[in-house]
């Protein structure tokens, strides 16, 4: 019997993409396994999501100092940032590394980012194996860790949108054209460069996410800059629903963001056939390809023109197909079926 544990500790923190990502990849596995393999999952207090044949791992406090699953075969740690490792290891450990999105944020100090580092350093120095969600977050990787690159791999993340097609209530319903973006509202996601794209139209600007802190209030400044204050919507977190509702009825997604690993709500708009805006920076063009458009700048004439030609292109060769199958390339199903297939090959 093959034993493989999972850390999926981070689910205590919903409505993410780490939350996303352990769903899909532990139902997935418990579908794929085999008889002659044993799935352990290291799960919060009280989640019971998961359905099929596995042992749960019960969260214990003293398990962030004192944790060792010595007695199987395979360890995966799904995120760099976990806060359990193992004291003694199992046979083989694996580490996804999601991002090293902090080497891109200007709040950070050098000193945080260099005790971040060596904390990552250590774990990949006592890791079997590394995985990537994208060629981007390796290519970081490899510039800023120690690591061979016989050690390393890339298994890109999935996407999968629930679909509710009657539903028609959403917390905030615009009465115009709206330009839509969800995510953590944190000054990495640059969501403060958006309200200038109102200028000159009747566009409405909602961002949906939680806002953890007051990077808000620079969205708000530069809305009232611009003299649309009363068209932007900071919606908070929305449920599923209104996320569906808000993909499936915006004029274009927008993701300016300067920091991303992978860079899930790209796909999620491109799954509805979207015109979708991006920055140019971090994974976002190796996530948008050829069928996204990108702000490789954030002044108000580049960004301005960027939206208006993509429009009129969107417009004129009705792409939303090239998109929709851009986007079909990024599979929960093929994502677990690469782990399950790396974990095999350490065995």
């Amino acid at each position: 019997m093959h034993h493989i544990g999972l850390d999926f500790e981070k689910l205590k923190y919903p409505h993410n993409g780490l939350y996303t990502f352990c769903i899909q990849l532990g139902q997935r596995l418990l579908q794929l396994k085999a008889d002659d393999e044993q799935l352990s999952y290291y799960l919060p207090a009280g989640f019971k999501d998961f359905k099929g044949d596995f042992k749960k791992i019960p969260y214990k406090w003293y398990h962030r100092y004192a944790f060792h699953p010595s007695e199987m075969d395979i360890w995966h740690a799904v995120h760099q940032t976990g806060n359990v490792w193992p004291r003694k290891k199992a046979k083989k450990t694996i580490l996804t590394i999601h991002d090293l999105n902090f080497l891109f944020e200007p709040n950070k100090s050098k000193g945080e980012k260099s005790r971040a580092l060596e904390a990552i350093q250590q774990q990949v120095d006592e890791t079997d194996h590394i995985v990537a969600i994208s060629q981007f977050t390796l290519n970081t990787i490899q510039e800023y860790i120690k690591v061979p690159k016989s050690k390393c791999s890339i298994i890109y993340q999935g996407s999968e949108i629930k679909e509710f097609p009657g539903f028609d209530a959403p917390q905030y319903r615009p009465t115009v054209p709206f330009l839509f973006a969800i995510g953590m509202v944190l000054p990495k996601k640059n969501f403060h460069v958006l309200p200038k794209l109102l200028e000159h139209n009747d566009y409405e600007l909602l961002i949906a996410g939680k806002t953890p802190g007051d990077y808000f209030k620079k969205i708000e400044e530069e809305a009232a800059k611009y003299g649309v204050s009363s068209r932007v919507k900071l919606l908070g977190s929305i449920t599923d629903e209104e996320k569906y509702w808000y993909y499936k009825s915006c004029k274009a997604f927008m993701f300016p963001s300067v920091a991303e690993g992978f860079g899930a709500p790209v796909v999620e708009a491109m799954h509805f056939g979207k015109p979708v805006f991006l920055s140019d920076k971090t994974s976002l063009p190796e996530i948008g390809g050829d069928a996204a458009y990108y702000f490789k700048q954030f002044d108000k004439e580049h960004m301005q023109q960027v939206l208006e030609e993509g429009l009129t292109h969107y417009a004129a060769n009705n792409p939303a197909n090239a998109i929709q199958q851009h986007a079909g390339k990024f599979s929960w199903d093929t994502n677990a079926r690469e782990y399950i297939k790396l974990y095999r090959s350490l065995y």
